[in-house]
């Protein structure tokens, strides 16, 4: 349990140790794994195909690039006691707070849609007596029933083993026997083909690894989390001491370390096998799967459907839930959040429901849910680079955030985020 300042000054918070930490995980790890969604395993999955163990380095580059903007929004919902959504409404002109907003509420709309087809599809590959709008109906509706009706803390632990499902693609790794100096080396030393198609491809992966809708996730779950240890209002929530903020920042570190390993692995299976046979044109983490089987064997195939599944139901609940939040702490909701019962927080949950059902009433569109991703990688890639301008703005003020503001080596990192970001945006729309 966390302790606040004036309680840490009178008490005195010893330092854990690293089990004690390790046993706690909680937001930073589970916003960690949900980044890695179907979405992203069909993108890390076509990289690996099309563009072999080029872009393991990225890796690297990634991880602290995500801890680091994950940290800033994780200590901005500890010290300000409220969301990353209010208090960037109450740091720029409404008009603009909104038009971020909804931007990023559009692309998560499009990427629950495509998650949902993506878990439908994985699973009818592995059960076809069920074809795939029907599986899409059985997991909308346990995502509605589980997100109306349990818990903020059952719904907290019911993610947080939901995270095992991602060991799925390391195990996976091994099966196909990689050689690991080779990839040790393209993971050290970075390649750069200039190159239309790998630039595509570069700027979709760092596209899907940082994206917006987890920002507002993290910090939703650190007011979550302080909420259902009895701390209901913003002034019992604001402040935090040293012990917490370490805390944080070990959780967020280990989610984004976690998260990344995972591109890491699903990079590298996609690359030893298919790319490595010639095997290049997928477009899904399906169509990997399909060309995986007969390379690598039925127990890799299953793994990699599976996985999907798994992190689907992991992810969604993300993905729908940060665009609750946002609306909820934009529009000012008087009751809001997933520790809230329905009769209490009705238009939270509203819009929570409205945003399963669009994506759930995709399959049975005649949209293309590559066509979905594409849309929402660019609107990510659009709303990205102000949003995290506003997180490193937000995270030095000494106003809000007093002696929790940003470190030298967190400016460094989160400036470097951002102009990278930026180049990315832009290739979106010059390559």
């Amino acid at each position: 349990m966390r302790l606040k300042a004036t309680e840490a000054t009178e008490i005195g918070a010893p330092r854990r140790n690293l089990w004690e930490r390790l046993v706690t995980l909680g937001p930073g790890l589970i916003t960690g794994a949900a980044d890695d969604d179907p979405s992203g395993i069909s993108t890390y999955s076509v990289a690996g195909a099309s563009t072999g163990l080029s872009m393991l380095w990225l890796a690297l580059l990634t991880t602290p690039m995500m801890a680091v903007v994950q940290g800033m929004c994780a200590r901005i919902g500890m010290v300000t006691g409220k969301g990353l959504a209010a208090n960037i409404r109450s740091s720029i002109p409404v008009w603009a707070a909104y038009g971020i907003a909804l931007l990023v509420v559009a692309a998560n709309t499009f990427n629950v849609g495509a998650d949902f087809a993506g878990m439908a599809a994985s699973a009818h590959l592995v059960a076809p007596l069920l074809p795939e709008v029907a599986w899409d109906v059985v997991f909308g509706a346990l995502l509605i029933v589980g997100l109306i009706f349990l818990s903020y803390r059952r719904i907290a632990v019911f993610l947080k083993y939901l995270c095992l499902t991602l060991f799925a693609y390391i195990v996976t790794a091994f099966i196909v026997h990689p050689q690991w100096g080779k990839v040790l080396t393209n993971l050290f030393v970075p390649h750069v083909q200039l190159t239309k198609d790998w630039i595509t491809t570069a700027m979709g992966v760092l596209g899907t690894t940082i994206t917006p809708y987890l920002f507002f996730w993290q910090s939703a779950l650190e007011v979550e989390e302080e909420k259902a240890q009895g701390r209901t209002t913003v002034a019992a929530r604001r402040g935090a001491t040293d012990e917490e903020i370490r805390g944080a920042h070990f959780d967020v570190n280990v989610g984004m370390l976690f998260s990344n390993l995972v591109m890491f692995f699903i990079i590298t299976t996609t690359a030893l096998t298919l790319f490595a046979h010639g095997k290049t044109n997928i477009q899904t983490a399906q169509d990997a799967a399909r060309a995986l089987e007969p390379l690598a064997g039925h127990l890799a195939y299953l793994l990699f459907m599976l996985g999907m599944v798994g992190t689907g139901l992991l992810a969604i609940p993300a993905l729908a839930g940060s665009s609750a939040y946002i609306a909820a702490e934009m529009l000012a909701f008087p009751r809001q959040g997933l520790d809230e019962r329905p009769n209490r927080a009705p238009r939270f949950y509203a819009v929570l429901t409205a945003g399963l059902l669009l994506g759930i009433a995709l399959p049975f569109t005649h949209l293309d849910p590559i066509r979905a991703l594409y849309w929402s990688a660019v609107l990510n890639g659009i709303v990205s680079v102000p949003l995290i301008f506003l997180v490193i703005r937000i995270a030095n003020n000494a106003k809000v955030m007093g002696k929790w503001r940003n470190s030298p080596a967190a400016n460094a990192w989160s400036w470097l985020t951002f102009v990278l970001m930026g180049l990315a945006a832009l290739a979106l729309f010059t390559v």
